[in-house]
């Protein structure tokens, strides 16, 4: 097993006292040098320190203080200072500032100098060890609170693989089932979603004999804006008019996008008199709306088909949404940029934009 050398940086203004140190204590540590503590701030920003032992009396910036700026910077790293007696009062004071590990009086015994450096070192390991330890404790720790809950009304003898197997494929198919229910461009939901949705709102309209609106919308000549800003323009046109869609819906509504350039939009509870204020609000905020690719001006309008299956008309999803679809293509017919209203089951009425 190979030990491990901790990193030990050397801090005093006399080049010999260097040169002999990192000599001495080469075999034990891996040892840098400098003579002042501008030159140790650039060691400890450069890679991590294990140990620092700096003389107390320096140029400009002091032992103490450079230990200061090591505890603020650095506290894992173990300090220890090299003193002389008669700096003994400003040294205490120093290390009651930066908590050093130890120090050392001037000139040093080699014997006692290496000893405070082991001990510098293996304190350094186990606290290394200990910190190590106790993040892999917390992440045990972690993992047995989600298996505590988990496991909680499941069979006592599951064993522990398996119910990580268990949480890895839940979790797992939760992500599968999001991006199979959203688009990927716009983040609304999609196709799918918007399907679940309505039969969730018929059923609920059945027991509450309410009334249902869906909307089909489609961008106007979205080829020709296809064709001039290309695929990336399109669909930041998609995107942006996915967002002023959001803000045109009441907050009861579901926005969905449902291919291309068309989105979907069910309205619980809503007659023809709302749907037609819901439409009409959502088509002028488009039209006001000011779209932009690059440096271009994108001018965007939409059609839109609503369909209304009034309180008491038992009808289903597919009727109501080929009837949306219906009042779309005859919104396209009749000059785009407007709404066309159906009935379930009476003719269209219409509203031109």
């Amino acid at each position: 097993m190979i030990r491990y050398k901790c990193s030990l940086l050397v801090v005093d203004d006399e080049p010999s006292i260097l040169d002999t140190l990192k000599i001495f204590l080469g075999s034990e540590f891996d040892v840098l040098t400098a003579d002042c503590a501008d030159s140790a701030q650039k060691h400890f920003a450069s890679r991590e320190i294990d140990i620092v032992l700096t003389d107390q009396k320096m140029p400009r910036v002091s032992g103490g203080q450079l230990l200061e700026w090591v505890k603020e910077h650095s506290p894992k790293t173990i300090r220890l200072m090299m003193t002389g007696f008669a700096e003994l009062e400003e040294t205490i004071n120093a290390i009651n500032k930066s908590q050093v590990f130890r120090f050392i009086l001037k000139p040093w015994n080699s014997d006692h100098l290496l000893e405070a450096l082991r001990t510098a070192a293996k304190t350094f390991v186990l606290e290394r060890s200990h910190e190590q330890l106790l993040d892999e404790l917390r992440q045990l720790n972690d993992r047995l609170r989600e298996m505590n809950l988990e496991l909680e009304n499941r069979v006592a003898e599951r064993t522990r693989a398996l119910e990580e197997a268990y949480h890895d494929l839940e979790h797992k198919n939760k992500m599968l089932e999001k991006l199979a229910l959203t688009d990927p461009l716009t983040n609304l939901p999609n196709r799918r979603a918007m399907d679940r949705l309505a039969e969730r709102e018929m059923r609920r309209r059945e027991r509450f004999a309410g009334a249902l609106a869906i909307a089909i919308i489609d961008v106007d000549h979205f080829k020709q804006i296809n064709d001039k800003h290309l695929l990336p323009g399109g669909d930041k046109v998609l995107i942006d008019l996915a967002r002023c869609l959001s803000h045109s819906v009441r907050t009861v509504d579901f926005l969905g996008r449902i291919g291309g350039e068309e989105f979907m939009v069910i309205a619980p509870e809503t007659d023809l008199e709302g749907a037609v204020v819901l439409a009409e609000r959502i088509r002028s905020t488009v039209e006001k709306t000011q779209f932009t690719y690059k440096a271009d001006v994108v001018d965007v309008r939409v059609s839109i088909g609503f369909a209304i299956a009034p309180a008491g008309i038992e009808t289903d999803f597919e009727t109501i949404k080929d009837l949306a679809a219906a009042a779309l293509s005859e919104a396209k017919k009749t000059g785009r940029n407007k709404c066309v209203f159906r009935i379930v089951p009476k003719l269209p009425f219409e509203r031109a934009g």
